[in-house]
Protein backbone atom coordinates (compact mmCIF):
# COMPACT_ATOMS: atom_id res chain seq x y z
CA UNK A 1 0.00 0.00 0.00
CA UNK A 2 1.49 3.39 -0.96
CA UNK A 3 1.59 6.15 1.65
CA UNK A 4 -0.15 8.65 -0.65
CA UNK A 5 -2.53 8.59 -3.60
CA UNK A 6 -1.99 11.54 -5.93
CA UNK A 7 -5.24 12.28 -7.79
CA UNK A 8 -5.24 14.56 -10.84
CA UNK A 9 -8.41 15.40 -12.80
CA UNK A 10 -7.84 16.55 -16.37
CA UNK A 11 -10.00 18.08 -19.07
CA UNK A 12 -8.59 18.87 -22.53
CA UNK A 13 -5.01 19.35 -21.31
CA UNK A 14 -2.95 16.45 -22.73
CA UNK A 15 0.26 18.50 -22.88
CA UNK A 16 -0.03 19.73 -19.32
CA UNK A 17 -0.83 16.32 -17.88
CA UNK A 18 2.42 15.14 -19.45
CA UNK A 19 4.30 17.94 -17.70
CA UNK A 20 2.88 17.25 -14.25
CA UNK A 21 3.53 13.52 -14.62
CA UNK A 22 7.08 14.27 -15.74
CA UNK A 23 7.62 16.35 -12.60
CA UNK A 24 6.21 13.57 -10.41
CA UNK A 25 8.40 10.96 -12.11
CA UNK A 26 11.52 12.91 -11.14
CA UNK A 27 10.80 13.08 -7.40
CA UNK A 28 13.25 11.36 -5.08
CA UNK A 29 10.34 10.37 -2.83
CA UNK A 30 8.44 7.57 -4.56
CA UNK A 31 6.01 6.09 -2.01
CA UNK A 32 2.90 7.24 -3.85
CA UNK A 33 0.57 6.17 -6.61
CA UNK A 34 -0.85 8.48 -9.28
CA UNK A 35 -4.45 8.35 -10.49
CA UNK A 36 -5.35 10.45 -13.55
CA UNK A 37 -9.08 10.95 -14.16
CA UNK A 38 -9.98 12.19 -17.64
CA UNK A 39 -13.27 14.04 -17.22
CA UNK A 40 -14.71 13.43 -20.69
CA UNK A 41 -12.09 15.36 -22.64
CA UNK A 42 -12.48 15.90 -26.38
CA UNK A 43 -8.67 15.85 -26.42
CA UNK A 44 -7.97 12.53 -24.65
CA UNK A 45 -4.67 12.04 -22.86
CA UNK A 46 -4.60 8.24 -22.52
CA UNK A 47 -1.47 7.82 -24.65
CA UNK A 48 0.35 10.54 -22.74
CA UNK A 49 -0.51 8.95 -19.40
CA UNK A 50 0.44 5.45 -20.51
CA UNK A 51 3.85 6.66 -21.62
CA UNK A 52 4.69 7.05 -17.90
CA UNK A 53 3.54 3.57 -16.88
CA UNK A 54 7.10 2.35 -16.37
CA UNK A 55 8.14 5.38 -14.33
CA UNK A 56 5.18 5.82 -11.98
CA UNK A 57 2.68 3.61 -10.18
CA UNK A 58 -0.10 4.83 -12.41
CA UNK A 59 -3.81 4.42 -13.09
CA UNK A 60 -5.86 6.08 -15.82
CA UNK A 61 -9.64 6.44 -15.63
CA UNK A 62 -11.89 8.04 -18.23
CA UNK A 63 -15.44 9.12 -17.40
CA UNK A 64 -18.20 11.19 -18.93
CA UNK A 65 -17.82 14.88 -18.18
CA UNK A 66 -19.14 15.55 -14.69
CA UNK A 67 -16.94 18.35 -13.35
CA UNK A 68 -13.69 18.49 -11.38
CA UNK A 69 -15.21 17.51 -8.04
CA UNK A 70 -16.80 14.38 -9.46
CA UNK A 71 -13.53 13.48 -11.21
CA UNK A 72 -11.64 13.76 -7.94
CA UNK A 73 -14.25 11.59 -6.22
CA UNK A 74 -13.77 8.97 -8.93
CA UNK A 75 -10.04 9.01 -8.28
CA UNK A 76 -10.52 8.75 -4.54
CA UNK A 77 -12.75 5.69 -4.98
CA UNK A 78 -9.86 4.02 -6.82
CA UNK A 79 -7.17 5.13 -4.33
CA UNK A 80 -5.36 2.60 -2.18
CA UNK A 81 -3.63 4.80 0.40
CA UNK A 82 -4.80 6.45 3.66
CA UNK A 83 -3.93 9.93 2.31
CA UNK A 84 -5.20 11.62 -0.84
CA UNK A 85 -3.32 14.45 -2.53
CA UNK A 86 -5.15 16.49 -5.16
CA UNK A 87 -3.20 18.44 -7.77
CA UNK A 88 -4.49 20.33 -10.79
CA UNK A 89 -3.28 19.18 -14.19
CA UNK A 90 -1.56 22.54 -14.80
CA UNK A 91 0.78 22.16 -11.81
CA UNK A 92 4.43 21.19 -11.61
CA UNK A 93 5.53 19.42 -8.43
CA UNK A 94 8.97 20.38 -7.04
CA UNK A 95 11.33 17.68 -5.85
CA UNK A 96 11.08 18.69 -2.21
CA UNK A 97 7.29 18.61 -1.94
CA UNK A 98 6.94 15.52 0.25
CA UNK A 99 9.60 16.48 2.79
CA UNK A 100 7.54 19.17 4.57
CA UNK A 101 4.39 17.06 4.21
CA UNK A 102 5.88 14.01 5.92
CA UNK A 103 7.45 16.18 8.61
CA UNK A 104 4.12 17.83 9.43
CA UNK A 105 2.15 14.58 9.37
CA UNK A 106 4.67 13.03 11.76
CA UNK A 107 3.80 15.76 14.27
CA UNK A 108 0.16 14.62 14.28
CA UNK A 109 -3.09 16.54 14.76
CA UNK A 110 -3.81 17.07 11.07
CA UNK A 111 -6.58 15.73 8.86
CA UNK A 112 -6.05 17.90 5.78
CA UNK A 113 -3.48 20.32 4.48
CA UNK A 114 -2.86 22.78 1.71
CA UNK A 115 0.18 24.52 0.34
CA UNK A 116 0.94 27.70 -1.59
CA UNK A 117 1.66 28.08 -5.28
CA UNK A 118 4.47 29.82 -7.12
CA UNK A 119 5.49 30.75 -10.64
CA UNK A 120 8.17 28.61 -12.27
CA UNK A 121 11.00 30.27 -14.18
CA UNK A 122 9.75 28.59 -17.37
CA UNK A 123 6.31 30.22 -17.19
CA UNK A 124 5.38 32.91 -19.71
CA UNK A 125 5.26 36.56 -18.57
CA UNK A 126 1.45 36.41 -18.62
CA UNK A 127 1.42 33.28 -16.44
CA UNK A 128 3.82 34.93 -14.01
CA UNK A 129 1.62 38.02 -13.92
CA UNK A 130 -1.49 35.94 -13.25
CA UNK A 131 0.40 34.13 -10.50
CA UNK A 132 1.17 37.50 -8.93
CA UNK A 133 -2.48 38.52 -9.04
CA UNK A 134 -3.58 35.23 -7.48
CA UNK A 135 -1.01 35.20 -4.67
CA UNK A 136 -0.35 38.84 -3.74
CA UNK A 137 -1.71 40.24 -0.49
CA UNK A 138 -2.47 43.44 -2.46
CA UNK A 139 -5.21 41.60 -4.36
CA UNK A 140 -7.34 38.70 -3.10
CA UNK A 141 -4.28 36.43 -3.05
CA UNK A 142 -3.76 36.87 0.66
CA UNK A 143 -6.47 34.30 1.37
CA UNK A 144 -4.95 31.50 -0.73
CA UNK A 145 -1.87 30.02 0.89
CA UNK A 146 0.13 32.73 2.60
CA UNK A 147 0.90 33.56 6.20
CA UNK A 148 -0.40 37.03 5.35
CA UNK A 149 -3.81 35.63 4.42
CA UNK A 150 -6.79 37.94 4.79
CA UNK A 151 -9.19 35.21 5.88
CA UNK A 152 -9.08 31.81 7.54
CA UNK A 153 -7.01 29.36 5.52
CA UNK A 154 -8.87 26.63 3.68
CA UNK A 155 -6.98 24.12 1.50
CA UNK A 156 -7.67 24.38 -2.22
CA UNK A 157 -7.68 21.52 -4.64
CA UNK A 158 -4.79 22.63 -6.84
CA UNK A 159 -2.61 21.55 -3.88
CA UNK A 160 -4.61 19.76 -1.22
CA UNK A 161 -4.08 16.73 0.97
CA UNK A 162 -6.78 15.02 3.02
CA UNK A 163 -7.01 11.78 4.95
CA UNK A 164 -9.24 9.02 3.65
CA UNK A 165 -11.10 9.06 6.96
CA UNK A 166 -11.92 12.77 6.78
CA UNK A 167 -12.71 12.67 3.06
CA UNK A 168 -15.17 9.80 3.42
CA UNK A 169 -16.75 11.31 6.54
CA UNK A 170 -17.57 14.47 4.57
CA UNK A 171 -18.76 12.62 1.47
CA UNK A 172 -16.00 13.91 -0.78
CA UNK A 173 -16.41 16.83 -3.17
CA UNK A 174 -19.85 18.23 -3.94
CA UNK A 175 -21.30 18.78 -7.40
CA UNK A 176 -20.27 22.45 -7.50
CA UNK A 177 -18.36 23.28 -10.71
CA UNK A 178 -16.44 26.10 -9.02
CA UNK A 179 -15.69 26.51 -5.33
CA UNK A 180 -16.04 22.79 -4.71
CA UNK A 181 -12.68 22.69 -2.94
CA UNK A 182 -13.60 25.46 -0.51
CA UNK A 183 -16.94 23.74 0.08
CA UNK A 184 -15.11 20.55 1.09
CA UNK A 185 -12.65 22.48 3.29
CA UNK A 186 -15.53 24.22 5.05
CA UNK A 187 -17.35 20.93 5.62
CA UNK A 188 -14.14 19.43 7.02
CA UNK A 189 -13.86 22.33 9.45
CA UNK A 190 -17.53 22.10 10.45
CA UNK A 191 -17.05 18.43 11.35
CA UNK A 192 -14.07 19.24 13.56
CA UNK A 193 -11.31 17.99 11.26
CA UNK A 194 -8.04 19.92 11.45
CA UNK A 195 -6.72 21.60 8.28
CA UNK A 196 -3.27 23.21 8.23
CA UNK A 197 -1.13 25.24 5.89
CA UNK A 198 2.26 23.68 5.07
CA UNK A 199 4.25 26.58 3.59
CA UNK A 200 7.05 24.35 2.30
CA UNK A 201 4.67 22.10 0.36
CA UNK A 202 4.30 24.45 -2.60
CA UNK A 203 3.61 23.72 -6.25
CA UNK A 204 4.23 25.64 -9.45
CA UNK A 205 0.79 26.51 -10.81
CA UNK A 206 0.42 27.58 -14.44
CA UNK A 207 -3.24 28.56 -14.47
CA UNK A 208 -4.41 30.32 -17.64
CA UNK A 209 -2.30 31.44 -20.58
CA UNK A 210 -4.50 34.37 -21.69
CA UNK A 211 -6.22 37.16 -19.82
CA UNK A 212 -9.54 36.23 -21.45
CA UNK A 213 -9.33 32.73 -19.92
CA UNK A 214 -8.27 34.24 -16.61
CA UNK A 215 -11.26 36.59 -16.64
CA UNK A 216 -13.68 33.68 -17.09
CA UNK A 217 -12.04 31.67 -14.32
CA UNK A 218 -12.13 34.50 -11.78
CA UNK A 219 -15.64 35.60 -12.78
CA UNK A 220 -16.83 32.11 -11.88
CA UNK A 221 -14.89 32.32 -8.62
CA UNK A 222 -16.87 35.44 -7.74
CA UNK A 223 -20.10 33.60 -8.45
CA UNK A 224 -18.90 30.62 -6.41
CA UNK A 225 -18.28 32.82 -3.38
CA UNK A 226 -22.01 33.59 -3.18
CA UNK A 227 -22.88 29.93 -3.75
CA UNK A 228 -20.58 29.11 -0.83
CA UNK A 229 -22.30 31.74 1.28
CA UNK A 230 -25.67 30.10 0.61
CA UNK A 231 -24.23 26.75 1.74
CA UNK A 232 -22.05 28.14 4.53
CA UNK A 233 -23.48 31.47 5.77
CA UNK A 234 -20.55 32.06 8.14
CA UNK A 235 -18.06 32.00 5.26
CA UNK A 236 -18.79 35.43 3.79
CA UNK A 237 -16.37 38.08 5.09
CA UNK A 238 -15.91 41.80 4.48
CA UNK A 239 -12.77 41.05 2.45
CA UNK A 240 -14.86 39.25 -0.17
CA UNK A 241 -16.69 42.51 -0.98
CA UNK A 242 -13.49 44.42 -1.79
CA UNK A 243 -13.25 43.41 -5.50
CA UNK A 244 -16.87 44.52 -5.96
CA UNK A 245 -15.98 47.82 -4.33
CA UNK A 246 -13.12 48.20 -6.78
CA UNK A 247 -15.46 47.53 -9.70
CA UNK A 248 -18.08 49.96 -8.42
CA UNK A 249 -15.39 52.61 -8.01
CA UNK A 250 -14.31 52.14 -11.63
CA UNK A 251 -17.87 52.39 -12.91
CA UNK A 252 -18.93 55.38 -10.83
CA UNK A 253 -15.77 57.42 -10.29
CA UNK A 254 -13.73 57.15 -13.47
CA UNK A 255 -16.33 58.75 -15.80
CA UNK A 256 -16.09 61.83 -13.60
CA UNK A 257 -12.31 62.13 -13.97
CA UNK A 258 -12.80 64.49 -16.91
CA UNK A 259 -14.41 66.94 -14.50
CA UNK A 260 -12.58 66.14 -11.26
CA UNK A 261 -9.13 64.65 -11.82
CA UNK A 262 -8.70 63.91 -8.11
CA UNK A 263 -11.12 61.00 -8.52
CA UNK A 264 -8.34 59.10 -10.28
CA UNK A 265 -5.87 59.52 -7.41
CA UNK A 266 -6.87 56.34 -5.49
CA UNK A 267 -6.61 54.22 -8.65
CA UNK A 268 -3.29 55.76 -9.66
CA UNK A 269 -1.85 55.17 -6.18
CA UNK A 270 -3.04 51.56 -6.15
CA UNK A 271 -1.63 50.86 -9.62
CA UNK A 272 1.72 52.35 -8.61
CA UNK A 273 1.79 50.21 -5.47
CA UNK A 274 0.98 47.08 -7.51
CA UNK A 275 3.67 47.89 -10.06
CA UNK A 276 6.37 48.51 -7.47
CA UNK A 277 5.48 45.41 -5.48
CA UNK A 278 5.38 43.21 -8.59
CA UNK A 279 8.67 44.66 -9.80
CA UNK A 280 10.25 43.89 -6.43
CA UNK A 281 9.04 40.27 -6.56
CA UNK A 282 9.64 39.51 -10.23
CA UNK A 283 12.61 41.80 -11.05
CA UNK A 284 11.05 42.26 -14.50
CA UNK A 285 9.50 45.55 -15.65
CA UNK A 286 7.49 43.73 -18.34
CA UNK A 287 6.10 41.19 -15.86
CA UNK A 288 5.36 43.97 -13.38
CA UNK A 289 3.32 45.82 -16.00
CA UNK A 290 1.44 42.65 -16.90
CA UNK A 291 0.90 42.01 -13.19
CA UNK A 292 -0.95 45.32 -12.90
CA UNK A 293 -3.19 44.29 -15.80
CA UNK A 294 -3.73 40.82 -14.30
CA UNK A 295 -4.62 42.30 -10.93
CA UNK A 296 -7.18 44.66 -12.46
CA UNK A 297 -8.65 41.80 -14.51
CA UNK A 298 -8.87 39.69 -11.37
CA UNK A 299 -10.59 42.35 -9.27
CA UNK A 300 -13.09 43.41 -11.93
CA UNK A 301 -13.93 39.83 -12.96
CA UNK A 302 -14.33 38.58 -9.40
CA UNK A 303 -16.28 41.69 -8.45
CA UNK A 304 -18.61 41.31 -11.45
CA UNK A 305 -19.29 37.65 -10.78
CA UNK A 306 -19.81 38.33 -7.08
CA UNK A 307 -22.24 41.22 -7.64
CA UNK A 308 -24.25 39.35 -10.27
CA UNK A 309 -24.53 36.28 -8.07
CA UNK A 310 -25.45 38.40 -5.05
CA UNK A 311 -28.38 39.91 -6.94
CA UNK A 312 -29.54 36.60 -8.41
CA UNK A 313 -29.04 34.36 -5.39
CA UNK A 314 -29.46 36.64 -2.40
CA UNK A 315 -31.90 39.24 -3.69
CA UNK A 316 -33.98 37.02 -6.03
CA UNK A 317 -33.19 33.65 -4.40
CA UNK A 318 -32.31 31.84 -7.65
CA UNK A 319 -30.49 28.49 -7.84
CA UNK A 320 -26.77 27.88 -8.37
CA UNK A 321 -25.39 28.66 -11.81
CA UNK A 322 -22.07 28.98 -13.65
CA UNK A 323 -20.96 31.39 -16.37
CA UNK A 324 -18.80 30.66 -19.44
CA UNK A 325 -19.15 26.90 -18.93
CA UNK A 326 -19.30 25.93 -22.59
CA UNK A 327 -16.44 28.13 -23.78
CA UNK A 328 -14.36 28.19 -20.60
CA UNK A 329 -11.14 27.04 -22.29
CA UNK A 330 -11.44 29.27 -25.37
Amino acid sequence: MPSFSVIIPVYNRPDEIGEVLESLSRLEYTDFEVIVVDDGSTLPCADVVRSFSGRLTLSYIRQNNAGPGAARNTGAAKAASPWYIFFDSDCLIPNGYFGPVNLRLAQGSVDAWGGPDRAHASFTPVQKAINYAMTSFLTTGGIRGSKRKLDRFYPRSFNMGVSRKAFEACGGFSGMRFGEDLDLSMRLSARGFVSVLIPGAFVYHKRRTRFSQFFKQVFNSGIARIHLYKRHPHSLKVVHFLPSGFLIYLVLALPGVWFATWLAVPLAAYILLLALHALYLTASPATALLSVIASCVQLTAYGGGFLGAFVKRVVFDQTEYTAFLRNFYK
